[in-house]
């Protein structure tokens, strides 16, 4: 089992497979993918955007030889499960690193108490969620919670964004140029 100190985070890539092979590249080496969700349909709310190539993106993340975990996301439906290979799990990812224990749901419906809330319950230290395209790194009620945006169809001023955790650091990141949009270092114990 990978020691798991190096977690490539992201959310709603909505078919884009440009913005995949972008935080891959800005990543590095990265010993597990950790999705909330929105992998493959745009949404009927949401613009095409120019790389929308579902079945491409389910070839690369299907591809990977790192391990993913995805937490369904409200575009995600039976048929996206039916062409990618890693389970969309539901309604809620829980991962235990030497670290820290992290949990991802997508995040429709919820609300920041609702969220740090589940994350109490199954004792995370840090709730990673997806859906509203905008970042987010803010401690609520001794929670982390975690959005790193979106890469392919940001709503936030950062423009497309990705995570990283390495050990117990959460970092935020421009998906553009790898600058640091934001960090929070976990004290430990």
């Amino acid at each position: 089992m990978p020691n798991l100190s190096r977690i490539g985070v992201t959310s709603d890539t909505h078919g884009d497979v440009s913005a995949w092979e972008k935080a891959l590249e800005l990543w590095g080496p990265v010993d597990l993918i950790l999705h909330a969700g929105d992998v493959l349909y745009h949404g009927p709310r949401n613009p095409l955007v120019a790389e929308y190539r579902p079945p491409k993106l389910a070839e690369r993340i299907n591809a990977s030889s790192v391990p993913l975990l995805i937490a369904r996301g409200n575009c995600d439906a039976e048929v996206d499960q039916m062409v990618l290979e890693w389970p969309l799990q539901s309604p809620l990812v829980l991962l235990q690193t030497p670290f820290l224990r992290l949990i991802a749901v997508h995040g429709h419906g919820m609300d920041k108490g609702a969220m740090a809330g589940l994350a109490r319950r199954y004792r995370a230290d840090v709730l990673v969620c997806g859906h509203t395209h905008v970042p987010l790194l803010e401690e609520v009620d001794g929670i982390l919670l975690f959005n790193p945006g979106s890469p392919s169809l940001p709503k936030g001023k950062e423009g497309p964004t990705v995570g990283l955790i390495e050990g117990r650091t959460v970092t935020l990141k421009a998906l553009s140029n790898g600058e640091t949009l934001g960090r929070v270092e976990l004290p430990v114990g």
